[in-house]
C-alpha cells in the first residue's frame, strides 16, 4: 500500500486513466469490427474513415502505439479494398 499522499493520489489517478483508456480502446475495438463485418463497400467505407480517424486519435494521445495503430489501419483498409 502507498504510504505517501503523493504515493495515494498517484494510485487513485491511475486508476481514473485505467478506467479512461480502457472504454476508450473498447471504443476502438468496436469500430474495426464494424469495418470488418460490413458487407456492403460503400457503408464499410464510411466507417473505415470513422474508424481511422478514431485509430488516429488513439495513437497521438498514447492509448496505442503509433506502430500498432498503423498496422489496424492498413489491415481495414486492405479488408475495405478487397469488397
Amino acid at each position: 500500500m502507498p504510504q505517501t499522499k503523493q504515493a495515494i493520489k498517484r494510485v487513485r489517478q491511475a486508476e481514473k486513466s485505467k478506467k479512461h483508456n480502457r472504454a476508450r480502446k473498447s471504443k476502438m475495438r468496436m469500430l474495426i469490427k464494424d469495418v470488418m463485418t460490413a458487407t456492403d463497400k460503400k457503408e464499410a467505407e464510411k466507417l473505415l474513415k470513422e474508424a481511422v480517424s478514431y485509430v488516429d486519435r488513439m495513437s497521438v494521445k498514447g492509448i496505442v502505439h503509433k506502430n500498432n495503430a498503423a498496422r489496424k489501419k492498413a489491415a481495414l483498409t486492405k479488408h475495405v479494398n478487397n469488397l
